[in-house]
């Protein structure tokens, strides 16, 4: 495979029912309004645009095309890749993995759990070779959390601990980036009410309306928008930098291009109020290279996948045990 320095995509959304949607919010923010410059000749313009969908929700929901969660594992194409799967210590009970976590292998649940028989810090410092007054050796990162999680070298991970715990405290950007943007937004005010057909008034003795009761008028603002539009970005000169080879390399460009057609296919069902589709069939990249479809990628993927049975190990989920994480103040 030629390593070109990335693969972008820009697909264009509609509202899968009407015209309005509802954008994220930010806590103490709302609604994140900026001005999108637009080049006119010489002279730039402004238009009035929003982020629909920021890069963090967007990285987890593009993590979570690959987790079946009617099973609590991972979907069959990507059979006999490792994560670390955390159970409870008292009665094996599945509780969460490095791919359903936030912070994936450096989730608390696993840093407060036993993995490899030691406290969870321990072994992950073991297993990623940090020592103290060693500089970082970023090929060797990447070459045991690909043995842990891929997908960590797709959606990033951050070793945040002191540096007394993990030297070093390695990072690992996203090779995958994504968001979705509308512009040319403008808004779409409206209201209703939340009536109570039992209580008719509210005394001082009863409850109120912070307890649920009583007839509330409420407003609420939507959104219209000239476009909307996801951006994708694949960035191979990361991948590259891994120094996996090629049948690794080329598994994590098809899992991130899987990613985003299996995401785009599923459609992109945000909030209630935000339900969008692909505004057409055809997808292509910037380069003009269609995006293969998910079919078309998973018969590549199950072959490389036994390509890389000499990085992966045995290719199982890697067994870590919870019982209720450290004490506060422990220091440890």
């Amino acid at each position: 495979m030629t390593f070109n320095h990335r693969r972008l995509f820009d697909v264009e959304l509609q509202p899968a029912v009407g015209t309005r949607f509802q954008p994220t919010g930010f806590p103490d923010i709302g609604t994140a309004l900026f001005d999108r410059p637009r080049r006119n000749g010489e002279e730039t313009e402004w238009d009035k645009a929003l982020i629909v969908e920021s890069a963090q929700s967007m990285a987890n929901r593009l993590e979570a095309t690959a987790w079946d969660e009617s099973v609590n594992e991972p979907v069959d194409v990507f059979e006999g890749l490792p994560y670390v799967r955390v159970v409870h210590e008292q009665d094996d009970e599945y509780l969460t993995s490095s791919r359903t976590e936030a912070h994936r292998l450096a989730s608390a649940f696993i840093k407060d759990g036993v993995l490899d028989g030691k406290e969870g810090r321990a072994a992950i410092r073991e297993r990623l070779g940090l020592r103290d007054d060693r500089p970082l050796a970023p090929r060797d990162v990447a070459r045991a959390v690909f043995a842990l999680d891929p997908f960590c070298l797709i959606h990033g991970v951050f070793f945040a601990e002191p540096a007394t715990v993990w030297p070093g405290q390695p990072k690992i950007a996203r090779v995958l980036t994504a968001f979705v943007e509308a512009v040319d937004v403008r808004r779409a005010d409206s209201g209703g009410v939340k009536k109570d057909h039992v209580r008719h008034s509210l005394g001082e003795a009863v409850g109120g309306t912070a307890e649920g009761y009583g007839t509330v008028p409420f407003h609420r603002t939507e959104w219209t928008a000239g476009r909307i539009v996801a951006s994708f970005s694949i960035d191979l000169g990361q991948i590259a930098s891994y120094g996996l080879g090629e049948p690794a390399s080329d598994l994590l460009e098809a899992t991130a291009l899987w990613e985003i057609r299996t995401l785009l296919e599923g459609g992109l069902r945000f909030r209630t109020a935000c339900d969008l589709l692909p505004l057409n069939g055809e997808i292509s990249g910037r380069d003009g290279a269609p995006l293969p479809t998910a079919g078309e990628l998973e018969g590549h993927m199950r072959g490389l996948v036994q390509e890389c049975s000499d990085l992966v190990g045995g290719g199982r989920p890697i067994e870590a045990r919870w019982g209720g994480g450290k004490t506060r103040g422990s220091g440890k």
